[in-house]
């Protein structure tokens, strides 16, 4: 499937490419005039050096055969190299020029340098006849070499003429190219500008039509089909299905609407005959108090337990208390079960108090100890316990529920911890406490159980001090 990236990355690559031919190919093409209007200027420049040299290395030689100054010589024979230096470029260069008419002009320089220094050297001897004859011989041979310089340059000049045209009909052609070029590219743009907006907007509209029919209700329309290869096909399909799977979902609302009120009328039904919690748990006190006039003690102290853990199993189990008070709370289910087994269980409790001043989930400890008492000492005909501590080990808090119950394996013990099992009094199991242990402190491994067949068991609540001091901070704040 092609994407509307790729395809916005091919079409601006393929301008590029043209674009970057074209600029690569009037590059060159301009650079070969340019170099051939530099060589033919370059060409203007030489012959005209080569004849101020030549007459420049006359008018040493006759300085010489005047003056007779040594200094003199030196300054000849620079210009001599140079004038060699000259005529070989003139030679390695020869576009523009006939063989015949450089090798002439080039022969007459070298009569030229020999004749002055010839002259030179009979000067050198004071022989005057030598030294007069070849100085005249230098003289015309110079003056015939300005002539023919003048010749030359103004062949070049008249072949010159005919580039400058020429290059003058090249430019015109550019010019009419580069207008051609602009309008075609801008042509070009266009159509494929139109042509992928087309692409894309054709598509949208319809979307947009389908979605409008969806907000009005309309969900029975036809499906949207989307011809293009790339994103837009598949959010179309995408759009089929989220219209068949709204009417989907709106055809099951509307089946479940009709038990959804039956439902409602059951619930109504199941409050009109539900007890109100408050309404138990005042007329327990009621009754505590009618038992304590009438000097019934224990029953008045096993009401005021059953009382006092309704109303605390009552409040928002999300609050967070001290952990003193899930201790008191603790203490009075051990009452309230004494009570019903006598001298079957005994209950023991090791408590620092200065360990219980912290901030605890509610309900994280009773339903430990009645967990305990189900799956440990129940059962049991005498002889059972459990034993409550709250202690400091290093850097936490420990509260442990230990009971001399039966026990059981460690896969037996997994899995009772990873059920369903809720306590009787509270409706809180064993997986309950370990999960809101670990959302409270956000931390794992705060709640450890050891158990051994025929020993019993025990469950460590684990309570960093750091934390807890930190969350009790806020909450007395």
């Amino acid at each position: 499937m092609k994407t509307i990236r790729s395809k916005l990355l091919l079409y601006f690559f393929v301008f590029v490419i043209l674009f970057n031919v074209v600029s690569i190919s009037i590059f060159f093409s301009s650079r070969s005039f340019l170099l051939e209007y530099d060589s033919r200027f370059k060409q203007f420049l030489l012959l005209n050096e080569i004849s101020q040299t030549s007459d420049q290395l006359y008018d040493k030689a006759n300085q010489y055969v005047v003056e007779r100054n040594k200094k003199v010589i030196t300054e000849f024979h620079k210009l001599r190299y140079k004038l060699n230096e000259k005529t070989g470029l003139l030679q390695k260069d020869q576009k523009g020029f006939d063989n015949i008419q450089l090798q002439t002009y080039v022969h007459m320089v070298q009569t030229l340098i020999q004749e002055c220094e010839l002259s030179i050297g009979f000067a050198i001897q004071d022989d005057i006849d030598q030294y007069s004859l070849h100085l005249k011989e230098a003289r015309n041979t110079s003056s015939y070499l300005q002539d023919t310089t003048l010749s030359l340059i103004d062949l070049e000049l008249t072949d010159y003429q005919s580039f400058y045209a020429d290059l003058e009909k090249r430019n015109e052609s550019f010019k009419w190219f580069t207008l051609f070029l602009f309008n075609t590219t801008v042509l070009l743009a266009i159509f494929f500008a139109l042509w992928f907006s087309r692409g894309i907007n054709k598509p949208v509209q319809i979307l947009s039509k389908a979605a409008s029919e969806v907000s009005a209700g309309k969900l029975d329309g036809k499906p949207v089909l989307i011809q293009s290869n790339d994103e837009l096909k598949l959010l179309g399909e995408t759009f089929n299905l989220m219209r068949k799977n709204i009417r989907q979902y709106i055809s099951e609302i509307e089946e479940k609407s009709e038990l959804d009120s039956l439902l409602k009328e059951l619930e109504l039904k199941h409050l009109q005959n539900q007890v109100n919690p408050h309404f138990l748990f005042n007329t327990l006190n009621t009754i505590s108090r009618m038992a304590f006039f009438e000097q019934a003690e224990e029953t008045s102290k096993l009401i005021h337990s059953v009382s006092t853990l309704l109303r605390y199993s009552l409040n928002d189990i999300n609050q967070s208390v001290l952990l003193r008070e899930e201790a008191k709370v603790v203490i009075e289910y051990f009452h309230i079960q004494q009570t019903r087994f006598s001298d079957r269980i005994a209950f023991h409790t090791k408590i620092d108090e200065d360990c219980t001043n912290i901030l605890v989930p509610r309900l994280i400890l009773q339903p430990i100890v009645e967990n305990a008492f189900i799956h440990g000492v129940e059962s049991m005909e005498d002889g059972g316990e459990i034993f409550l501590a709250i202690y400091t080990e290093g850097e936490t808090i420990i509260a442990e529920v230990k009971d001399n119950g039966a026990g059981m394996p460690a896969d037996a013990l997994w899995k009772q911890t990873g059920s369903a099992h809720v306590g009787h009094s509270t409706g809180i199991g064993l997986e309950n406490v370990m999960r809101r242990m670990a959302l409270f402190y956000q931390s794992e491994n705060l709640v450890k159980i050891h158990s051994t067949p025929g020993k019993g068991t025990s469950v460590k609540l684990i309570f960093p001090q750091k934390e807890a001091a930190s969350v009790e901070s806020n909450h007395s704040g």
